[in-house]
């Protein structure tokens, strides 16, 4: 004979928010790392600009190589992009477009310049990519 109490026939709270928030890490950090491949993979290696609308062509590798992701349990998200450009205005300029400065140096001496880059998508066109394969990944995601 079986017998059950009344907190028997509940979940146990504390269980099920873990499994969940496990399963929410695990999928989160999956995506961002699918995303970054992708992104990765659309920065070819070329020599010459992209065509404007184009994802950028990639001369040295510091572009693709500095393509992070992480989740970020405050906001229960995940965060992607290219990191480590010390105040660059490049990674953003590439992927929006718009005005930015730009130095070289000629006979010695430090020019800046003011140029309008045109657009240059490389992390948007990797989300839009990834996004039809996201729900299957949340499929059976939460074990107990």
């Amino acid at each position: 004979m079986v017998t059950l109490g009344i907190k028997d026939l509940f979940f146990d709270r504390a269980k099920v928010r873990g499994a969940v928030n496990r399963a929410k890490r695990a999928v989160l950090s999956k995506a961002g790392a699918f995303i970054r491949q992708t992104a990765r993979n659309l920065i070819r290696r070329r020599k010459g600009t992209a065509p404007p609308g184009a994802p950028p062509h990639s001369h040295e590798g510091s572009l693709r190589r500095l393509i992070y992701f992480g989740y970020d349990p405050a906001s229960d998200s995940v965060v992607v992009g290219p990191v480590g450009f010390r105040n660059s205005p490049a990674p953003h300029a590439l992927e929006f477009g718009g005005k930015t400065e730009v130095k070289s140096r000629r006979r010695g001496k430090v020019v800046r310049t003011r140029v309008t880059i045109e657009q240059r998508a490389f992390m948007g066109p990797a989300l839009e990519k990834e996004r039809p394969s996201l729900p299957k990944r949340w499929a059976n995601s939460v074990r107990g």
